[in-house]
């Protein structure tokens, strides 16, 4: 996962954590790691890569590794989410373009979008400033039960498809 200030960070390990117990394969390693750690896509044989959303897009790190696995590593099977909407409803409503545009890549199955986090003692100043202008809620809003239950449907898809 690609995050700014550790929201989606928290999101990865969560889908990480039920991958774990969801899997059938006693010998499939989940490895949560962030996106520009990645070295060597051809490692993986299925992926599930996140981002927080900033601005209306991805982070760089996670869209060069989406597109990375598109380029190389086409037939590996690829869940996305994003991580950002905040507010009760979230806002924005919809996924960002990048997230689109992403998840019509061939090796993408599914995309799902989280609301995020916004902790405004963790932003920088521009991003301080940003947020006051759009009136931005300080808040949790991440559903931790929609994330697990999200990672146990991917899981039950990589079951299904029988990776090693």
């Amino acid at each position: 996962a690609a995050s700014r200030h550790g929201a989606t960070d928290e999101i990865a390990r969560q889908i990480g954590d039920e991958l774990e117990k969801a899997l059938d394969f006693p010998a499939v390693e989940v490895h949560v790691r962030p996106a520009d750690a990645v070295d060597d896509v051809l490692t993986y044989d299925a992926a599930v890569i996140g981002s927080a959303i900033y601005m209306g897009r991805w982070q760089e790190p996670a869209r060069r590794l989406v597109e990375a696995v598109d380029a190389s590593h086409r037939e590996m099977p690829v869940w996305l989410f994003s991580s950002g909407p905040i507010g009760d409803p979230p806002q924005p409503e919809g996924d960002s373009a990048d997230a689109v545009t992403l998840a019509e890549l061939p090796c993408v199955r599914e995309h799902a979008t989280f609301a995020g986090r916004l902790d405004k003692h963790d932003l920088r100043l521009t991003e301080r400033a940003v947020v006051k202008t759009v009136r931005a809620p300080e808040g949790d809003f991440r559903d931790w039960a929609a994330i697990r239950q999200w990672a146990r449907h991917v899981a039950s898809e990589i079951n299904s498809i029988k990776i090693r």
